[in-house]
């Protein structure tokens, strides 16, 4: 069983806890993720390692509250436990030779962007990082960011903290204006991942792309994870969870592995709400 020794709400719907997994800590990098169980009867669920302490021997993770699983990790409080927590898992991302990097973020994407950018930051590369998000109610992360990026943008759709627009807007600027980034990492929505990809484009900077797909074991036996790939014009499989979880943003078949994130949405809702009704009954 896993402690839970420190739990922080960043929003309404994102928190972060810090889970006791001495073992995890030790051998955690940037670009890592964790499988987790709740409880000896609850599914399997991925969550990018938000940063670790191998001294203490504590791993953070961030997850926003979207499925059923995700609403009873949420009623975790400090002193209780976790079933499983399994990791590291995937490759860490890649930073040699990178000494001047863009990292993008959005929304609770940021939490996986953030362990990046600091790591890059302590490397002494030059970070600019951009993070966007809906509105001003769900901003997050934006000190630890702050605190380890060169520049920083924080954007938002409505215009009602930072600047007004999606990421791409002072992606693009920085990149008609001259800057020669050697690599943008961009973690967050797929739809935000590929533009991002396309923007970068016509510029030929380097991009990578942190992948999130269904994903049940993490060791690239259930298929779950499968992405396509073009590389040389020929489409390859590749598993976010061994291959990646970072893949080349042109070689992605985006609308292909948007179409298959979409699969499970219906029955995801209703075990949610079955999760929420749940609990209600239980502090009724």
């Amino acid at each position: 069983m896993y402690k839970v020794v420190s739990r922080r709400p960043l929003n309404d719907s994102v928190t972060q806890l810090e889970i006791e997994a001495p073992l995890v800590a030790r051998k955690a990098r940037p670009g890592q993720f964790i499988i987790l169980r709740v409880d000896e009867e609850g599914e399997r669920i991925p969550l990018t390692i938000a940063g670790s302490d191998p001294e203490k021997g504590k791993v953070k993770i961030i997850f926003q509250i979207v499925g059923a699983t995700t609403e009873a990790l949420n009623h975790k409080m400090e002193g209780d436990h976790l079933e499983d927590f399994a990791g590291p898992l995937g490759e860490p991302t890649r930073t040699e030779g990178i000494r001047k990097v863009c990292i993008i973020g959005g929304g609770v994407g940021c939490a996986i962007a953030m362990p990046v950018a600091q790591e890059f930051h302590r490397l002494g590369a030059e970070v600019t990082s951009i993070i966007g998000f809906r509105n001003k109610d769900i901003v997050i992360l934006e000190e630890e960011f702050d605190k380890c990026s060169d520049h920083l943008y924080v954007m938002t759709d409505d215009g009602s903290y930072g600047r007004p627009g999606n990421v791409t807007v002072p992606l693009k600027e920085l990149l008609e204006a001259g800057e020669q980034f050697d690599e943008i990492i961009t973690i967050g929505p797929l739809i935000m991942m590929k533009f991002v990809t396309l923007t970068a484009e016509p510029f030929k900077v380097p991009v990578t792309v942190s992948m999130n797909p269904i994903m049940i074991d993490g060791t690239g036996m259930c298929g779950c994870c499968r992405l396509t790939l073009i590389q040389d014009g020929k489409r390859v499989t590749k598993f976010a969870c061994v291959d990646g979880p970072d893949f080349n943003g042109y070689e992605v078949d985006f609308d292909e592995a948007m179409s298959r994130n979409r699969m499970y949405s219906d029955f995801e809702r209703h075990a949610y709400e079955k999760t929420c009704n749940l609990f209600k009954k239980e502090e009724a």
